[in-house]
């Protein structure tokens, strides 16, 4: 039986990852298995960059628009699913590209998902949903910052859910929530490549910037507004989403919260190369070394 490859593009948001993607999924003759954990729902495309209907044309994608927002999805049900997709795929496939910026999620499918963690505590969940609620997130954000400021560089701060389970977690635990969640690296029935895409900040920052604007003009503002309703689901609780509801509650103009969405997308992508920069299985490429990175993989090929 010939070894399989899952081959990973990984790095921070607008850096890339899907075009890159698609051209080694062409180059390699297979297919795409997106771990972003944003464009797996069906409700929300233009806030997430979801590859467009040419692209997903031009190289077939896996997890994406396979959920509704009103649905709850994990990291740790994304790695079963994912493993069970890959077991039948690899029946026919020698290689697959993975593509995604959603760290915790690329963490599970490669490594595995760490299941020891403390169990949820109604009392201190219940404090939290009263401190988030009469303090605003920036409450949650700062206990979080001094309980675990390792994690608090890599989570997406406008996701009050994960603020909340790392500091249920810490409260709980001497040990932090970064570091519970590290775990044992679990085996897996096929080798992976890890490439990282990079480019230099003020690039990458003007790329955010300009995407932002794109997202506006594709029309991001009536997206948000069509889900507004649901605003209170966790895959609505991020960047690009949280900032025009509160638009919509009159928080702020909407050049303000088209402006706070540059800013948070920017910091974003900090903790992601914060993220992935931790660790060193990764092979780190300019995003426009194709050349450089198909020759990398072959390589690595045996």
């Amino acid at each position: 039986m010939s070894k399989k490859y899952l081959i990973a593009i990984i790095g921070p948001t607008a850096v890339g990852k899907t075009s890159m993607a698609i051209e080694l999924a062409k180059e390699f003759k297979t297919e795409i298995l997106s771990a972003d954990s944003r464009q797996f729902f069906q409700e929300i495309s233009i806030g997430t960059a979801k590859p467009t209907k040419e692209e997903q044309l031009s190289a077939k994608h896996h997890f994406i628009d396979h959920l509704s927002i009103q649905e709850e999805y994990n990291a740790s049900k994304f790695e079963k699913e994912a493993l069970q997709f890959l077991e039948s795929f690899f029946e026919n496939h020698d290689q697959i590209i993975l593509c995604g910026g959603s760290g915790m999620y690329v963490n599970a499918l490669l490594d595995g998902f760490d299941e020891d963690l403390p169990s949820a505590d109604p009392k201190i969940r219940e404090e939290l949903l009263k401190m988030l609620e009469t303090e605003g997130i920036e409450a949650l954000q700062n206990e979080l910052k001094e309980l675990d400021p390792e994690f608090y560089q890599e989570v997406d701060l406008a996701n009050s859910k994960r603020l909340m389970r790392a500091i249920e977690i810490c409260r709980m635990s001497p040990i932090p929530y970064s570091q519970l969640r590290k775990g044992r690296k679990k085996q897996r029935a096929f080798e992976v490549i890890k490439i990282g895409l990079e480019m230099e900040r003020e690039e990458l920052y003007d790329r955010i910037n300009q995407r932002v604007d794109m997202m506006m003009e594709e029309g991001l503002v009536e997206e948000a507004r069509s889900v507004y309703s649901y605003k209170g689901h966790n895959a609505l609780k991020t960047v690009g989403y949280s900032e025009l509801f509160d638009h919509f509650e009159g928080k702020w103009s909407i050049e303000e919260a088209v402006e706070k969405i540059k800013i948070n997308s920017r910091r974003y992508a900090k903790r992601q190369f914060t993220w992935f920069r931790r660790d060193n299985e990764i092979k780190w490429f300019a995003a426009n070394q194709k050349k450089e990175i198909i020759q990398y993989i072959r390589n690595r090929f045996e």
